[in-house]
């Protein structure tokens, strides 16, 4: 295929347009990520980073943290935590998004309000919610005692039963505004004239949603389960925050896991191999969230 001179000309243009991009890409993520697979089959420590010349193990790092089992708890708990604030993040998202999406007074203000917890920082989020499930003075104690259903305070950050669980309702807090926005953005874009026809053929709510509403919209819920999926999988400021990973593990993420062995024990292979198998699993579902696009376009 041949290319007259302005043709070839636009081309270049339109490579110089993108080269500072690409140079970007490389340098600050191209280049980490490579560097951070290279360190996972290395043998590097407090003892050894100095050195000039790193000693190659293989795949020594993987099989070690598979065998102590600690990497094991802290991808069920990090897949668990995923899993259940995606499906409450979503489908409470979604009944604000058919809420918001109505026209009645104040929405946008309301609206506006739900905002507020995705726009606070997360640190300031996390410790707000570890002081709320403190022991003493923690307000969710207090409600409980004065509602009398439990009869003394609940260590609930120090109990492994239920520290998880108070992380995961600090996330949900946080991310049902995204999901809400994004299906809002969806359902804006399904013309009225698609509810109206259904209506003069007879059907009811249940069948606007499930047969016009969900099927229209089916892009944006892909796009926000899997975006979900990503942002929700790296936690780590908010872990790290309330509970830093405990107590015994209950609440250790990759993130919060590959930390602690790269900047608390020093062993920085370890911590680069299970930053490794975290970047694994999100090339994972990034692959198949990009196969699902073109699966739509082609369609």
């Amino acid at each position: 295929m041949k290319f007259t001179n302005k043709e070839s000309k636009e081309n270049l243009i339109g490579y110089l347009f993108v080269l500072p991009a690409l140079i970007y890409m490389l340098a600050l993520v191209g280049y980490p990520i490579v560097s951070n697979i290279i360190l996972g089959f290395q043998d590097t420590t407090i003892m050894t980073i100095a050195s000039k010349v790193k000693k190659f193990v293989g795949f020594r790092n993987y099989v070690e943290l598979f065998k102590d089992g600690i990497l094991n708890i802290t991808i069920s708990n990090t897949l668990f935590y995923t899993v259940v604030c995606i499906i409450f993040q979503f489908v409470i998202g979604f009944l604000l998004a058919l809420l918001f999406n109505k026209k009645f007074a104040l929405s946008q203000k309301l609206r506006g309000f739900i905002m507020i917890s995705w726009l606070i920082p997360v640190t300031i989020t996390a410790l707000m919610y570890k002081f709320m499930f403190s022991v003493s003075g923690g307000i969710i104690n207090e409600l409980l005692l004065n509602l009398h259903i439990i009869s003394k305070p609940v260590e609930w950050l120090l109990r492994p039963s239920s520290a998880l669980w108070a992380v995961i309702i600090a996330n949900i807090w946080i991310g049902v505004p995204f999901n809400m926005i994004l299906l809002i953005t969806g359902l804006t874009t399904i013309p009225k004239d698609v509810y109206e026809s259904a209506e003069i053929d007879g059907a009811n709510f249940i069948h606007k949603f499930f047969l016009i509403t969900v099927p229209l919209l089916k892009p944006a819920i892909k796009a926000v389960l899997i975006l979900g999926f990503i942002y929700t999988f790296k936690v780590f400021d908010l872990v790290y925050v309330m509970t830093q990973g405990g107590p015994v593990n209950a609440t250790e993420m990759l993130s919060t896991y590959s930390y602690k062995l790269s900047f608390v024990e020093f062993n920085f292979s370890k911590g680069a191999a299970t930053a490794n198998v975290l970047f694994i699993i999100l090339f994972v579902v990034s692959v198949f969230y990009l196969k699902l696009i073109d699966k739509d376009e082609v369609m």
